[in-house]
């Protein structure tokens, strides 16, 4: 009968000793314990060699795996994730495909395995994220028509002094256009970091922000005198819903990545923390592989733009019928020896009055449309501000 699986050793030893005793043929004996000849030969010689532990069963795992990755594979993953801590197993699989692209690197899961072993993974609860919104980059396909900017957060150094990063991205190619600690979140810092950047890069066709100072203000329609520059410029300011961050989900991800691989810890000074910026940028738009760019680096994919920062800004000429007045620092202008309040962060501007009927003006910045002037009640009255 067949050997039963409980007794399979005892079996064996059975089996061994009938045939040493040779009481029937090797033949009969196979017959009568219901195994294969081959089988009884099996157990015969491995008995032979090692005595009873031979009759144990053997494990099916092989020796040894054709297609294992080398030891000196392993060492240039684990050597490059020492340098980028921050890096997944697809990023660091990109990067060392383009760096050393004769090398038959692993699928982006055996890198995986190969951290997790290393106990360099930290797996996270996935949670749930509300659907994003694609509107703000739906029609962005080239360098310079959207740039992205915002202040990443303050932390304290090491010193214990404040540090508040400025960023400016661009926002089809990712590219990390400034990283600079400034140190204060006003219109005059702003504002240098910008001119530096427009000089350096040219303009953007649109720039994209929250709707904090100095982004925005309070006042009509949102405006600030850091928006009413750009539309100066020719470039339109385009502003987030209030809470949506998605809205801005480009910039505000490399803002992620900034935290982990900069302030994890901070430097002791803001002028080292500046170094540690610096060098997350050359290393974010030269090295880092993007999967939205299909492993490609910013740098590989974006270029200046062809709109250079202007020297002198152009005089803006209204249309012929207009009539024109200037905003004092009060915010007020001149009609016909009476004031009429309209704004102040449109101090010193020129704006556009339309005639629409013998007593409604239509008011105009350049192009954009504030509202109408009642000059029979000397007031002012703003169109519903931008959502």
């Amino acid at each position: 009968m067949p050997w039963k699986e409980s007794r399979i050793v005892d079996q064996r030893l059975q089996f061994l000793s009938s045939y040493q005793q040779k009481e029937m043929s090797l033949s009969d004996l196979c017959h009568e314990f219901g195994v294969s000849r081959p089988t009884g030969y099996r157990w015969i010689n491995r008995y032979k060699e090692v005595g009873p532990e031979g009759l144990l069963d053997r494990s099916c795992k092989p020796h040894g795996c054709s297609h294992a990755t080398s030891e000196a594979t392993e060492n240039a993953i684990l050597a490059l994730r020492s340098k980028h801590p921050s890096w997944g197993a697809r990023k660091l699989k990109a990067r060392l495909e383009k760096v050393q692209p004769r090398v038959n690197w692993p699928a982006a899961s055996t890198f995986g395995n190969i951290l997790h072993r290393a106990g360099l993974t930290n797996p996270k609860q996935k949670k749930r994220r509300t659907t994003p919104c694609s509107e703000p980059f739906s029609e962005v396909t080239a360098p310079n028509q959207l740039w992205c900017m915002d202040f990443k957060g303050y932390f304290s150094t090491g010193d214990g002094t404040r540090c508040d990063p400025f960023t400016i991205t661009d926002a089809p190619s990712r590219y990390l256009i400034r990283c600079q600690t400034v140190s204060r979140m006003d219109l005059s810092q702003v504002v240098a970091v910008c001119e530096a950047a427009m000089r350096e890069y040219g303009m953007p066709a649109r720039i994209r922000t929250d709707n904090g100072a100095p982004f925005a203000g309070n006042g009509l329609l949102g405006l600030s005198k850091l928006s009413l520059s750009w539309t100066k410029m020719g470039i339109v300011h385009e502003r987030i819903q209030p809470g949506r961050p998605q809205q801005n989900g480009r910039h505000e991800r490399m803002h992620r990545t900034l935290k982990e691989d900069t302030t994890k810890p901070p430097a002791l000074t803001l002028r080292l923390q500046q170094k540690k910026f610096d060098r997350f940028r050359q290393i974010f738009n030269h090295e880092r592989p993007h999967e939205g760019l299909n492993n490609e680096t910013p740098a590989s994919l974006y270029q200046r733009s062809s709109i250079m920062f202007p020297r002198v800004l152009t005089p803006f000429t209204y249309p012929r019928g207009f009539q024109t007045r200037r905003v004092n620092t009060s915010g007020d202008i001149s009609w016909h020896k009476d004031r009429v309040f309209i704004s102040q962060v449109f101090s010193f501007e020129d704006l556009g009055f339309e005639e629409m009927d013998e007593e409604i003006f239509r008011v105009y910045f350049r192009e954009i449309e504030l509202g109408e002037l009642d000059v029979t009640e000397l007031r002012f009255r703003p169109v519903r501000a931008l959502p």
